[in-house]
């Protein structure tokens, strides 16, 4: 009776911990996400080139021992120059739904001058923003230049003045993303609240009228 007792108080216990909600894995996430292939990519091309800066030297010296330093710079300037590509126009379409790009438009009265105009495109605010692609793409999107940030400073407290260079191509090609994706997310914005007020204004304006039109007959 004891043994039956003892596996009674038991039974419910074991129910309860399996109805209780495991913590979801990283690769769980990332197959929730709605395009789990971008966002790896987008993850990957976002991390190499810091991770090649900081443990490149130990791989590199495994393939040669010369010129190191050129096949660093050569190596991290083509991850950098791919992310900037990817993030410009492929990730941000995919995970947030915008996009930026520079034109070059012909002053009025000026012939011959130009003036460069960045123009900003977001998607329909009713297309579905999965939570997981919008986290990890602001996430990365404001941590790598601070990365890059820290990675300068340490390279001027060490008087590596040939990698300060390297750096800072990095960080402009970085921070240019972010400036332009941040202008592109608030315009974004701006114009759902403006297409917001104008149809509350315009449904008010026509009830109105046609409530007048109404009265008087």
């Amino acid at each position: 009776m004891n043994t039956e007792t003892i596996q009674s108080d038991q039974t419910p216990m074991t129910s309860e911990s399996q109805q209780q909600p495991q913590p979801m894995t990283f690769m769980e996430r990332i197959r929730q996400s709605s395009h789990p292939l971008c966002l790896v990519i987008y993850m990957i091309l976002r991390v190499a080139p810091i991770f090649i800066y900081i443990f490149g030297g130990l791989f590199i010296g495994f393939i040669t021992k010369k010129n190191q330093f050129i096949v660093t710079f050569i190596t991290i300037i083509l991850l950098v120059c791919a992310d900037f590509w990817n993030l410009k126009n492929i990730a941000g379409r995919l995970l947030v739904g915008l996009r930026w790009w520079n034109e070059t438009i012909p002053l009025e009265g000026h012939p011959g001058e130009f003036e460069n105009v960045w123009v900003f495109e977001s998607a329909d605010p009713s297309r579905y923003i999965n939570p997981i692609d919008s986290y990890i793409f602001w996430l990365l999107m404001y941590a790598v230049p601070a990365a890059w940030v820290v990675l300068a400073i340490m390279a001027v407290l060490k008087l590596e003045f040939l990698y300060l260079i390297l750096v800072a191509v990095a960080l402009s090609l970085s921070c240019t993303n972010c400036m332009a994706f941040t202008k592109c997310d608030k315009f974004g914005k701006a114009n759902v609240v403006a297409n917001n007020v104008m149809g509350s204004v315009f449904s008010q304006v026509s009830d109105g009228v046609l409530g007048r039109f109404w009265n008087r007959q």
